[in-house]
């Protein structure tokens, strides 16, 4: 938002840039903030309620396609709008559409929906990156490339961690802050494009830019292998700190371990959409009930519907074991990621062979993996609705009788009557 008209303050090599004054400068910085904070507003005090209505009402049209099309003309638009009028770039105008779409109750739809367009734009994407490298730079400027790629990990990890650090998060809440930010973000190509554009932005500095981003995105996944083995050894000393940093500050978040069952009792993975559904159900019939969920939000809502909810990650042995896994009859897992639900499976199974686990899946190789690492049972929605359709239509059928008979006129048909009666 702020380079363009600030190109000639900061060096920039466009005629416009080379004879704007001082005050000219200023008075486009704040004529384009002044723009953007009108856009902001709108999309905050109008767009935040417009576009969650404008879904709903689409929605209720019945069509699908035409429900897509409304969110990808919403984004599209709003970003377009952005640009052209209020001197916005695309990126940051399509990002708020996002934010408003989000707004909606039915966000969940359009983002399984586009899912495979946002797969396809990521792809060309990182592609188009990698066609503006220029492999030669490796051989002509490494030690200017070491330079760049010091200052991208090293730089982003240490804010990362003081940021972390200034808000007192755990040690392995800063660890794991520092090494995920420990690469470039991708808008940072955004900027060096409309750098390069605005003449603010050598070539030769793109490349640099370029090269060292590839080469943390290669490195940053050793990082988090590294920060894996690192916590494994201090598993121990972690969880007393998150223990201790709980206590201090998320009273309310901690289990009652005199509410939790002893023996005999199902564990529940994750209070989503799915769960939040089963465990009612499983307390109202009087079955003995532990929820683990690493969502704040979920653990609270499910204790003030009376469900005991222990606050953690189920992939830590010690939170499954605050749950009694040893003598749990029942695992269900709730969660939609299949790939996080076997290591839990797996885990489960060294702590209690015995026990019964059922787990979600969303398709027939879910299905398969999550056979193969120890689950009883898998239900899948698809399945479940074409079984249940099939069990209605014994119902649907008697009720269509019934119906048929109640609008014949009296006397008509004696035995259709009787039968419908």
């Amino acid at each position: 938002v702020m380079l363009p008209p600030l190109a000639g303050l900061l060096g920039g090599d466009s005629v416009e840039a080379r004879t704007a004054s001082s005050g000219d400068v200023l008075r486009a910085l704040g004529w384009t903030l002044g723009k953007v904070t009108v856009f902001i507003v709108l999309m905050l005090a109008i767009g935040r309620r417009v576009i969650p209505w404008v879904l709903e009402r689409t929605a209720a049209a019945g069509s699908r396609e035409l429900f897509t099309l409304a969110v990808l003309a919403i984004a599209l638009g709003v970003a377009y709008v952005a640009t052209a009028i209020f001197s916005v770039s695309f990126a940051l105008g399509a990002f708020l559409a996002g934010v408003m779409l989000n707004e909606s109750k039915l966000s969940h739809q359009p983002a399984s929906d586009s899912l495979p367009m946002r797969d396809a734009f990521a792809v060309l994407f990182f592609v188009s990156v990698g066609m503006l490298f220029d492999p030669h730079i490796l051989i002509e400027q490494p030690l200017a490339i070491l330079a760049t790629f010091l200052i991208i990990v090293l730089g982003n990890s240490f804010c990362g961690f003081i940021v972390a650090r200034v808000f007192r998060e755990p040690l392995q809440t800063q660890l794991t802050l520092s090494v995920g930010l420990a690469q470039i973000g991708e808008f940072s190509f955004i900027l060096a494009a409309l750098g390069v554009s605005l003449g603010l932005l050598s070539e030769d500095a793109r490349n640099l830019i370029l090269a060292a981003a590839l080469l943390s995105i290669i490195v940053n996944p050793m990082f988090f292998v590294l920060l894996d083995r690192w916590s494994a050894k201090h598993e121990a000393q972690n969880r007393v700190a998150s223990e201790s940093s709980l206590r201090a500050e998320e009273e309310d978040l901690l289990p009652d371990r005199a509410l939790i069952p002893a023996a005999n009792h199902i564990i529940l993975i994750g209070y989503g959409r799915v769960g939040s559904r089963v465990g009612p159900v499983l307390q109202q019939h009087g079955t003995p009930l532990v929820l683990i969920d690493s969502n704040r939000d979920h653990c609270i809502d499910a204790r003030a519907a009376g469900i005991p909810c222990i606050y953690g990650n189920a992939l830590s042995e010690g939170v499954l074991k605050d749950a009694n896994i040893g003598t749990a009859r029942a695992l269900l897992l709730a969660i939609s990621q299949a790939l996080e639900a076997g290591p839990i499976i797996r885990l489960a199974r060294e702590s209690n062979p015995g026990i019964a686990i059922l787990a979600r899946a969303h398709s027939d190789e879910e299905v398969a993996y999550l056979h193969k690492v120890g689950v009883d049972a898998t239900i899948m929605g698809e399945s479940e609705i074409a079984r249940s359709m099939c069990d209605s239509v014994e119902s649907l059928l008697r009720l269509a009788q019934r119906l048929e008979a109640a609008n014949r006129a009296p006397g008509e048909d004696p035995a259709a009557e009787a039968q419908g009666t």
